[in-house]
């Protein structure tokens, strides 16, 4: 039976989530229709514009996307505290990039002036869009619905183009995450239609692999911060070039099928998050096999499960073996 959306996101438990859509029956996202031969590579570009124009409205940050020929990946944070921080006319501003709006709100935004009984109506309806603005299902709503419209328009037709639901992951700890990203920025790779993450279009990795060349970080992408210490700013807490290494060592290993050999040694990287090259190399294969609603180690799938009321969670005896000390 189905989980409700409420059920599996906790932002008690993480603000990080792994999201996967998926395009019904014979229905393209991208790619090139075998049977019919038509292409549709250019709606890759419509799912990557989308995303980056979402992350700049909502208060949720994109970690990692790789867009494939009938379903997208996504790495969200969610940043709850931001989106408690803007004014209501921050709130107003981004809302209404994406919707009117009410009357009301557009009488504000207008400078149009309220009456006591209008504004009391309208902290209401800011007290709603702040929720829905750092609300990942508000997020994929705003995704899917937008290209479902644009592909049936090209299609001339109507009718479902997702699978009624977007899946979601909580990723209860930082090996969970990073794992995740990997997995999402290698999915090209496996799918053997890249053959390195700097030639994958459309996905983080080649993103953050073109700025990096320039010595930057992507303006909409969540940045990578550095290691742990005092005052530590919001980000990823590892070296991109670090990432960048480890995620092009591993995709070389996948695409030679070396089981267990990285670079002949064991990456800092792994090393930190405690993660042997076996280890790594079964989760940034197989991460949705051994795992459902949530990614993390033992201790923290049991914290998840206390805090989400789930009666049981799938993959607790491969968060043990997976994610233990290498």
């Amino acid at each position: 039976m189905p989980q409700s959306r409420k059920s599996q996101i906790s932002l008690i438990a993480t603000p990080y989530y792994h999201c996967v859509s998926r395009c019904v029956r014979r229905s393209f996202l991208c790619g090139q229709d075998i049977i019919t031969g038509q292409s549709y590579e250019h709606r890759r570009g419509w799912v990557e514009k989308r995303l980056l124009f979402l992350s700049s409205v909502f208060s949720i940050d994109i970690a990692a996307y790789a867009v494939m020929s009938n379903h997208t990946h996504v790495v969200l944070h969610v940043d709850k505290k931001q989106a408690q921080s803007w004014s209501m006319n921050e709130v107003l501003e981004c809302w209404h990039r994406l919707h009117k709006g009410t009357l009301i709100s557009q009488k504000y935004i207008n400078g149009d002036k309220l009456s006591e009984s209008e504004l009391l109506t309208l902290y209401e309806t800011v007290d709603v869009y702040r929720q829905r603005l750092y609300s990942i299902s508000w997020f994929m709503r705003n995704l899917n619905e937008y290209i479902a419209r644009e592909a049936n328009k090209e299609d001339e037709c109507t009718g479902r183009f997702w699978e009624g639901r977007f899946k979601s992951q909580a990723l209860l700890d930082e090996s969970a995450v990073l794992a995740c990203m990997a997995y999402v920025d290698l999915n090209p790779i496996r799918a053997k239609i890249s053959s390195a993450p700097e030639t994958s279009n459309h996905t983080s990795i080649k993103k953050r692999i073109q700025t990096l060349l320039k010595g930057r970080q992507p303006r909409n992408l969540m940045r990578f911060v550095g290691n742990h210490r005092h005052n530590m700013p919001k980000g990823i807490a590892y070296s991109l070039v670090d990432y960048c290494e480890l995620v092009d060592c591993t995709g070389r290993c996948i695409r030679e099928d070396k089981t267990g050999h990285i670079d002949s040694h064991q990456h800092p990287i792994l090393e930190r998050l405690g993660i042997n090259t076996e280890q790594w190399l079964t989760l940034t294969t197989e991460f949705e096999k051994h795992f459902s609603t949530a990614v993390g180690s033992e201790n923290m799938m049991q914290q998840y499960k206390r805090c989400t009321q789930h009666q049981r969670i799938r993959g607790m005896g491969k968060a043990k073996a997976l994610f233990k000390k290498a």
